[in-house]
């Protein structure tokens, strides 16, 4: 196995790091740009006490509009400069300087809230009515529908200015990336690599089973070294949660936060409840794995091991990008022109690099390309992750170019689906494309591991979210322990007869995504219906490609269920959910007939 040097920013080509200059020509510009916007802030507090007609609404909102010209660009900027190198002491205080002037803007323009969520019914059907904010029409249903859950405009004010609170993220996230050592693994034959965050997944699917079993356990055991601080960390943030949906009067933390993308909690039952009347499905891909692997026992640390014959394919960026062009080439030429552009035009950061974020993200804004990054490190998983990534960023696109500023910003909920969709044309190709049995198994293996990984891993997340929420809503105290046997036993359900580890206990302190309360149960809402769009579209089914097109460029328009049913994807009922693993069991009996 062959390590990738991590290569300082400087040592990178130009063509393989993004290109911030739409955003901000350089530093100067940031600056030069952030006083502009500081001039907007006493001409919105003039509209403090007056937004109880029509016109000053619309005043407001058109002033407001074109403060949001002004600083989305350079949000962006600075929060892509610093993911180069979360170490920077420059791009840290640039942040920390952003920080307080849009935290000031949001405490002295809270009254906004409160006067518009006061204005009558009457007052508000009218603005609805008004062609001039035709734009906004969906804003001010959705006031009229949750005027219960404001507050008075000294709560509101009070409120706004609590974006400290963010800083529980960050303390998980800075540990993680920045300060952690995880220290080297050795392989079987007495080679030694440096772990990291970064390297985790790559190390989790080597063949050599001493490595993957040192990842595991060091990677987490490290987090159960400090694990008092991260849990103490953890709980703090659950507490603000739920005090927040509870100041809102909201029934709890879950409600709250589905009720901001107006999905109801039905969905998220409905989703715990399939997938684990489904845990066979998992349990039978872990069975067949076993027996490819030749395994006695298999443990948790096997789960993500590939089992390609042979010596593993590597791809470099380029080939990467041809391979994800050839596998979406069913969605159309314009899809793939933009695809091109992408690449061109340096929307997508590239390598692993000194410093730099782990993973991969995708962060689009209005009037501008969206922008990428990944780590690629030329396995297949790499390859995957681009695909994903470029997903998210043609979603982004799509919304842009066809909705206003006000309906392009799709929810989180609708965030993962496109994404997924790529991954799953990519697989469904390259298993068209295989040279002979042992090389289908593998790419069979990979779907099962993102299945794995998106529908069942991520329904386990959400399970313990909301357990552990529930714990501290019914007053029942968190503590390490509780958070730590909580998740062990969630893996014992999960996975079944899979030998686990202590480590993995301490598993859930590593979870970024945590810190986004019921966030990560759309990953796998998302993969079912990516699974759907992707039949479809290979089948060629009538009007697939202009029903997955219909909800690329839906933005938020509508609320996300009812952007997915005019899609032809419905998660209201159970059909969707059963068409999804009607799928994959159909891959694991053709699996299990090629042994």
């Amino acid at each position: 196995m062959s390590e990738m040097k991590i290569k300082t920013r400087e040592e990178i080509a130009k063509d393989y790091k993004w290109d911030l200059s739409p955003l901000c020509k350089d530093d100067k510009d940031f600056y030069q740009r952030l006083e502009k916007a500081k001039l907007f802030l006493p001409k919105l507090k003039e509209f403090e006490g007056k937004l109880d007609n029509k016109e000053s609404v619309y005043q407001y909102l058109m002033l407001d509009r074109e403060l949001e010209e002004i600083l989305e660009p350079i949000v962006q900027y600075s929060h892509l400069k610093l993911t180069e190198d979360l170490s920077s002491e420059f791009y840290n205080e640039m942040r920390e300087k952003l920080h307080i002037v849009l935290s000031e803007m949001s405490v002295e323009t809270a009254f906004a809230t409160s006067e518009l969520f006061a204005l009558s019914d009457q007052i508000l059907d009218d603005i609805i009515m008004d062609e001039r904010f035709k734009d906004f029409d969906k804003i001010f249903e959705d006031i009229k529908q949750n005027k219960i859950h404001k507050l008075s405009k000294e709560e509101e004010k009070l409120i706004a200015g609590m974006d400290f609170l963010g800083g529980f993220s960050d303390n998980m996230e800075k540990a993680s990336d920045v300060d952690f050592d995880f220290g080297e693994i050795e392989s079987s034959k007495g080679e030694k690599f440096k772990l990291t965050s970064s390297s985790y997944g790559k190390y989790m699917r080597d063949s050599d089973r001493q490595i993957r079993k040192q990842t595991f356990c060091n990677l987490n055991g490290k987090f159960g070294e400090l694990i008092n601080m991260l849990s103490n960390n953890y709980i703090n943030d659950v507490k603000a949660t739920c005090y927040f949906a509870k100041v809102r009067k909201y029934k709890s933390a879950l409600e709250s936060a589905l009720e901001g993308e107006e999905v109801d909690d039905k969905v998220y039952y409905k989703l715990l409840e399939k997938v684990s009347e489904n845990l066979p499905v998992l349990f039978k891909y872990f069975n067949l794995k076993k027996k490819e692997m030749n395994l006695k026992e298999f443990y948790i640390y096997d789960a993500m091991a590939s089992i390609e014959m042979g010596e593993r394919k590597t791809y470099s960026y380029d080939e990467a990008f041809d391979l994800i062009k050839k596998a979406l080439s069913p969605l159309g030429e314009e899809y793939l022109a933009l695809l091109d552009r992408a690449k061109n035009e340096r929307w997508i950061d590239v390598y692993p690099t000194l410093n730099k974020r782990s993973g991969a993200f995708e962060s689009g804004i209005y009037g501008f390309h969206p922008y990428v990054m990944t780590n690629f490190e030329g396995d297949l998983d790499s390859v995957f992750t681009l695909a994903h990534e470029l997903g998210h960023a043609m979603h982004s696109y799509f919304s842009d170019k066809n909705q206003p500023r006000e309906k392009a910003g799709y929810t989180i909920f609708l965030a993962e689906i496109a994404s997924t969709t790529n991954e799953i044309l990519l697989i469904n190709y390259l298993i068209a494309n295989s040279k002979n049995n042992d090389e289908k198994k593998a790419l069979y293996n990979k779907l099962f591991d993102e299945v794995k990984g998106t529908i069942f891993r991520q329904t386990m997340f959400a399970e313990f979210e909301e357990k552990v929420h529930a714990m501290h809503e019914n007053g029942d105290g968190l503590t390490k322990e509780k958070l730590c046997n909580e998740y062990y036993k969630l893996n014992v359900k999960y996975f079944g007869d899979v030998k686990l580890v202590d480590e993995v206990k301490y598993e859930w302190a590593r979870i970024p995504h945590f810190f986004n309360s019921f966030y990560v149960y759309k990953y796998a809402t998302g993969m079912i219906c990516a699974i759907n769009f992707a039949n479809k579209i290979l089948s060629g089914e009538k009007d697939a490609i202009e029903d997955y097109f219909r909800f690329l460029s839906a933005g938020c328009s509508d609320d996300p269920i009812a952007i997915l049913k005019n899609s032809s994807c419905d998660l209201t009922g159970s059909k969707t959910f059963d068409k999804s693993f009607e799928f994959l069991k159909d891959i694991l009996d053709r699996w299990e007939k090629l042994n």
